[in-house]
């Protein structure tokens, strides 16, 4: 039996699907989303199983991929296929290609038209398949850019999804509308770009026309997805440190919920790099801080321990992004950046010494 999850991105509109072999506990992902890998490994530790491997139906335009971030975590292989080119895959794939899942397999069918290198994803026993973008519910992907193709694209779907038994559950990359799951026997039928008695000039006609404009990410995650998610930065090859619960954006840097920061001031170095005016100003500062403005952080940076992990501040987090960056090619290896710096820490209400507070006549330290 097969363990299955959809899990969903909403900035994105992207489906991930977890597949867990419930004997072996063997599991892949299929199309992880980068920002989303905290949760997925929760989900995959929560339920025991062993991520051997993450799957991309394609290079992404409008997400960047989680892949590399859970072969850090899990060393887990990176899968996609050959045609895609991209670089830094353990496996490139290509058609008849299988996938061991304990006692199960994944068989790889190549779909393209959407990009030249689109895959579906077919379950053994033909009880689910995975689309990606190639067909969506009642849709499918556009063909205008990354080496789409519209006839390819109906030549994918007609001849190896159409071709699966009409009770094949089809599950998709995306769906805008809260859509979840679909089937052979309905897309054949219902479809109405690619099913019915739609031909391949009417639908190569649909799609040449359709006039869109390119996904907001398409710049970013084009790019990075070529690289399998792989993030050049200071720092960005260390996993999880385990001292905080760290969260790295794609620009590679690392970043600590607050609450915890508030939780745990004792246990860290509270550094930040405002300016002494903004310091002493109406946001105040946190208890025990030390300052050490960001134009002078990398010839003061001796001033810190290197025996306890550092927290950088700032007033909305920009600078004290940058002053990880200069930390970590100073050899500081536990370092993580307060997102939202002094403005989100004040609208949490969370532990505060400063002028702010005396002006709001609320002594030296606030709620």
């Amino acid at each position: 039996m097969v363990i299955f999850r959809q899990l969903f991105d909403p900035q994105s509109s992207t489906y991930t699907y977890l597949l867990a072999d419930e004997d072996t506990r063997e599991a892949v992902l299929i199309d992880p989303v980068f920002e989303q890998v905290r949760r997925d490994s929760a989900l995959i530790e929560e339920l025991g199983a062993r991520l051997v491997a993450t799957l991309e139906t394609h290079v992404h335009a409008d997400h960047v991929t989680g892949a590399w971030l859970l072969k850090l975590r899990f060393g887990s292989k990176i899968m996609l296929a050959a045609a895609g080119g991209a670089e830094g895959a353990d496996r490139l794939l290509a058609a008849g290609d299988e996938i061991a899942l304990g006692r199960h397999r994944l068989l790889v069918r190549e779909t393209p038209g959407h990009t030249n290198g689109c895959l579906t994803y077919v379950l053994d026993d033909e009880t689910m398949a995975f689309t990606g973008d190639c067909l969506l519910i009642r849709g499918c992907g556009r063909t205008d850019f990354q080496q789409g193709n519209a006839r390819r694209l109906y030549q994918s779907v007609h001849h190896q999804i159409f071709t699966l038994p009409d009770d094949c559950l089809l599950y998709p990359g995306h769906d805008y509308r809260g859509l979840t799951v679909t089937s052979v026997g309905e897309e054949r039928r219902f479809n109405p770009r690619l099913g019915g008695q739609v031909g391949e000039e009417d639908f190569a006609g649909y799609m040449d026309n359709l006039g869109l404009a390119h996904p907001k990410q398409m710049d970013i995650a084009v790019p990075a997805n070529l690289k399998c998610g792989r993030v050049a930065a200071p720092g960005a090859d260390q996993a999880a440190t385990g001292w905080a619960p760290l969260h790295l954006t794609f620009a590679g840097i690392w970043e600590v919920d607050p609450h915890w920061v508030e939780e745990h001031l004792a246990e860290v170095q509270l550094l930040d790099v405002r300016e002494e005016s903004e310091f002493r100003g109406p946001l105040g500062h946190l208890p025990g801080s030390k300052l050490i403005p960001l134009g002078e952080l990398a010839e003061r940076a001796g001033e810190l321990s290197r025996e306890k992990p550092v927290v950088a501040i700032c007033r909305s987090g920009g600078r004290s992004a940058q002053a990880t960056v200069v930390l970590g090619k100073s050899g500081f290896t536990r370092v993580a950046n307060l997102p939202g710096g002094m403005l989100r820490w004040r609208s949490l209400g969370l532990l505060t010494e400063g002028a702010g507070d005396e002006q709001r006549g609320l002594g030296a330290t606030s709620r």
